[in-house]
């Protein structure tokens, strides 16, 4: 598949509109997009989508990627399942990819009524990668529906209005392929809940990477969300990065595939999770910065190798990760696939 370019040149050239609290201008395409393409959950209702799905005729299957997540994924499982699988039914099937873990994730979920789909026995023959994009391009193989759900499985406090919005768009609107939710995230600290700070890599990596390289992705409050939908004709036909990578991955490969149009964002309210550490941080952040360059084949890359330091009693000693990712082909493109959805063997060059 073709990569975008990095040197996206903007229609009107740099011309845009300029928004208050900032001393530059937004782009008048991403300004336009933002009014086209933002929505909010509050704007859709559960029966309202249900009329649409059953008109259109789509199946939905919600996937959560878990691992270790005990404490959340019970209560994540049970509320989707009561919301839109015993009360209106908007789901088809609800699916936990457990990516082998060892606390008792697959046995909450299981108990609270998901599908659980061990990551190691999908497509045994292709190996295994480590990492969240392994379980989402595995769930691709292992589900059926024409909609698929992805939600993060560590969230406290599960509100199912999640997945009416992030279906929202693509049941009323058939131009709309892809949706990404966004939301405050509160961080904790010692004081209590901050309004907001929990996407800090978000600030620090993602969209000044997508303001360089991809600025007509600009618009995407949170690129970096682990909750968003799409249409399986469209998520078939990309790659899936690994590890950390793969929303970035998916966002600007879809945006290249089917045009920025084609994707939309949801305004989901609040998100609550857990934070993870400064360092743990900076090698999510080198993971995507990978990711992005893999996309930009005219930047050379001498090395994936991330240098931290800790310090010890009497010095500060260095410690080296491995930041790489690896990229999962299109799914489209195994036979094995082909083969379970009946796609003739000439279309999966998409």
């Amino acid at each position: 598949m073709r990569t975008l370019s990095c040197n996206y040149e903007a229609p009107d050239g740099s011309r845009g509109n300029r928004r208050a609290g900032g001393t530059g201008i937004v782009r008048t395409d991403v300004s336009g997009w933002l009014s086209r393409r933002t929505y909010r959950a509050a704007g859709f209702s559960a029966p309202e989508l249900l009329d649409s799905k059953q008109r259109s005729g789509s199946t939905v299957s919600v996937v959560l990627p878990a691992l270790d997540e005990e404490r959340t994924v019970g209560a994540i499982v049970e509320a989707i399942r009561q919301a839109f699988i015993d009360g209106i039914p908007l789901v088809d099937e609800l699916v936990v990819v457990d990516s082998g873990s060892s606390d008792r994730t697959a046995a909450m979920a299981t108990a609270s009524g998901a599908r659980v789909v061990h990551v190691d026995d999908v497509l045994p023959e292709h190996g295994r990668v480590a990492g969240k994009g392994e379980a989402l391009w595995k769930s691709l193989f292992v589900t059926d529906g024409d909609l698929l759900v992805f939600l993060d499985s560590d969230v406290e406090g599960f509100d199912p209005s999640f997945v009416i919005g992030l279906l929202g768009p693509l049941l009323t609107d058939p131009t709309v392929g892809y949706v990404k939710g966004l939301y405050d995230r509160p961080l904790a600290t010692a004081e209590g809940l901050v309004a907001s700070g929990g996407g800090r890599v978000t600030e620090l990596t993602a969209r000044p990477l997508l303001g360089a390289l991809w600025p007509h992705l600009s618009g995407f409050v949170q690129p970096l969300s682990g909750e968003y939908a799409g249409r399986r004709t469209l998520l078939e036909r990309v790659p899936f990065a690994s590890h950390y990578g793969v929303e970035l991955g998916l966002l600007i490969d879809l945006a290249e595939l089917a045009g920025v149009n084609a994707l939309a964002q949801v305004d989901l309210g609040t998100r609550r999770h857990r934070h993870q550490t400064d360092a743990a941080l900076g090698r999510m952040a080198g993971q995507i910065l990978q990711t992005a360059l893999a996309r930009c084949p005219s930047l050379p890359v001498p090395g994936d190798q991330l240098l931290q330091f800790v310090r010890s009693a009497d010095a500060v000693e260095p410690v080296a990760w491995d930041v790489g990712v690896r990229e999962r082909p299109p799914m489209q493109c195994l036979p094995e696939y082909r083969a379970r959805h009946g796609i003739p063997a000439s279309g999966h060059a998409g």
